[in-house]
């Protein structure tokens, strides 16, 4: 809120700007996202914030729920939402069995909140309904003694909070294995890698990444491609893997360093690629394993890259 205090001030921000300030919270695309909406309302509206949840909805990463609460809370109009924490006060409430995440129990769950939703007040009981989910009806523990809707509470009645809501059928977590390459140069430069603008860390800028199914001599010449490096490194070293779990894989990493005793600028076929500095490297949007790792290793002190010791 300090750095982009307007919504002006927001859309005129750099990305890179925008994502390193979130870097660290994930879900990145919700930085894009807010980016790219504060565009469009310069853009599209003129500068005026929508009320109107159709319109709302034309805004990247806002929808229906959002969508609601922002006209809800902000103006003060009708509106239903459905967050986590609603989804839990209703099934729990009404005893509503099967996974939320389920087209006809998500359905039934909004026609509830539809008819419950107050004509007037709309924006104290959008509050309300939320916050009676992060603070009483919790996921675990719930406070039910203290709920203010506990003697209307099919669940409280039949001692069966926690059956509620219905967790989501597990399946098992695929894994997917990757090198994460640490090219450094003679300059004291390490090799980054903006990510694509959509997708996994979506923006950021990241170590050079090539799948594990490539062996150790496989990633030192991409490495040497990629950088236009016509030597062999100086040095290989192969740091322990880390496991990094999104919410639909597991990513482990292998990193491996590979120090070159050539300096050059040039980087094959795409402006994604960087060698940066280590005060370069402070003020980049990392991903958080990659700050994590970075860190570990040194590269985000201040102090040269030929002074830092090994992992």
């Amino acid at each position: 809120m300090t750095r982009f205090p307007t919504l002006r001030a927001l859309a005129e921000a750099p990305l890179d700007d925008v994502l390193n300030h979130w870097a660290g919270l994930g879900y990145y695309a919700r930085a894009r996202n807010l980016h790219k909406a504060a565009q469009q309302v310069i853009e599209n509206f003129d500068g005026d914030f929508p009320s109107d949840i159709a319109q709302l909805q034309q805004l990247s990463g806002i929808g229906k729920s959002t969508a609601a609460a922002i006209v809800s809370l902000a103006y003060e109009k009708p509106a239903a939402i459905m967050d986590g924490n609603v989804k839990r006060v209703l099934t729990r409430v009404f005893a509503i069995e099967g996974w939320p995440g389920k087209a006809e129990i998500e359905n039934h769950l909004w026609w509830l909140a539809e008819s419950l939703a107050p004509e007037q007040r709309c924006g104290d009981y959008t509050q309300a309904i939320m916050d009676l989910g992060a603070t009483l009806c919790t996921r675990s523990k719930p406070r039910c003694t203290d709920c203010p809707l506990h003697a209307l509470c099919k669940a409280f009645a039949s001692n069966s909070q926690h059956q509620y809501p219905a967790p989501k059928p597990k399946k098992d977590m695929p894994e997917k294995h990757c090198w994460f390459l640490v090219i450094e140069n003679n300059d004291q430069q390490l090799l980054l890698e903006q990510r694509p603008p959509t997708g996994i860390w979506g923006g950021l800028w990241s170590l050079p990444q090539i799948d594990k199914t490539d062996t150790t001599t496989d990633a030192i010449h991409y490495a040497q491609k990629l950088a236009k490096l016509h030597k062999a490194p100086e040095s290989v070293e192969e740091y322990a893997p880390l496991r990094h779990t999104f919410s639909h894989y597991h990513l482990y990493i292998y990193p491996l360093k590979l120090c070159f005793a050539e300096s050059t600028t040039g980087i094959r076929g795409s402006q994604n690629f960087r060698w940066n500095d280590y005060k370069q490297i402070k003020q980049l949007a990392l991903p958080a394993p990659v700050t994590a790792f970075l860190k570990k290793a040194g590269y985000l002190e201040t102090r040269p890259l030929a002074e830092i010791s090994e992992v």
